[in-house]
């Protein structure tokens, strides 16, 4: 048995660029990146970063192309391809790629979507106007309590 599967969480290093196969077909891609934190044998804390080049076609290749923009938070679902080229100067090229089958939009932070006309204003279509310093936190934080949880306060 064989497995070809990529699941990456990352953020897009760069704006989404969308074109078109000569058969019609839309192809969307962008390049993501993922961070690693470990700590070394000295106890220092140590972080990587990792590039991946993302390639999306078909219906999702439109809908990723008009709502991610750089810095969004994204998971991609898919698998690796390399495909090569012949270069100008007859040099060998090589491309390692994660062909997407499933793109989910992480956490939008400014509450509105990327239309495609450059604003990022921080406020919201839906949310009436409000200003940043109005909204909600975001979603991806959690605030803990300071004090100690205590067994006996627990129902169950």
């Amino acid at each position: 048995m064989y497995l070809n599967k990529v699941l990456l969480i990352g953020n897009l290093t760069r704006e989404p660029e969308m074109r078109s196969l000569p058969s019609g077909a839309k192809v969307t891609s962008f390049s993501l990146a993922t961070n690693r934190v470990w700590k070394d044998q000295n106890g220092q804390r140590q972080e990587s970063t990792d590039y991946h080049n993302i390639v999306v076609f078909g219906r999702q290749a439109e809908t990723s192309a008009q709502y991610l923009a750089k810095g969004a938070m994204t998971m991609i679902e898919g698998r690796l391809t390399t495909r090569s080229w012949d270069d100008k100067d007859g040099t060998k090229k090589y491309r390692t790629e994660v062909v997407a089958d499933r793109v989910q939009f992480g956490p939008r932070s400014g509450g509105a979507p990327n239309t495609g006309t450059g604003s990022t204003s921080g406020q919201s279509s839906a949310g009436g106007g409000q200003s940043e310093s109005e909204m909600p936190p975001a979603m991806d934080t959690i605030e803990y309590p300071d004090d100690e949880a205590n067994p006996d306060d627990i129902p169950f």
